[in-house]
């Protein structure tokens, strides 16, 4: 069993995201995180929150005690502040789920 949540970003930096993902990688896989899934998408044809989207993925993690940690995590937070804040525009968490 997993936890797991879908994703839709408005990427506006590819370079700085793909930073933050190098970035932030072993951090995610020190708390038994990964992507199961990622996609860029170029057209969106029903979105309910209005907030553009051009990247979608799934991350999933051990529990949702882990992923709640993870993103606490002071390191992650250092990585988000330098790279994911200057790349991403807008966030829509789509779904989150146990798997």
């Amino acid at each position: 069993m997993s936890y797991e949540m879908m994703v839709g970003l408005q990427v506006k930096n590819d370079t700085s995201y793909t930073n933050y993902r190098d970035a932030m990688g072993p951090i995610l896989k020190s708390y038994g995180g990964g992507f199961r899934y990622d996609f860029k998408v170029s057209e969106t044809l029903k979105n309910e929150e209005e907030r553009p989207i051009n990247r979608v993925f799934a991350i999933y993690f051990e529990n949702k005690e882990k992923m709640d940690e993870f993103f606490s995590n002071p390191e992650y937070l250092k990585v988000k502040s330098e790279f994911f804040v200057a790349s991403v525009k807008a966030t829509t968490i789509i779904s989150e789920y146990e798997r």
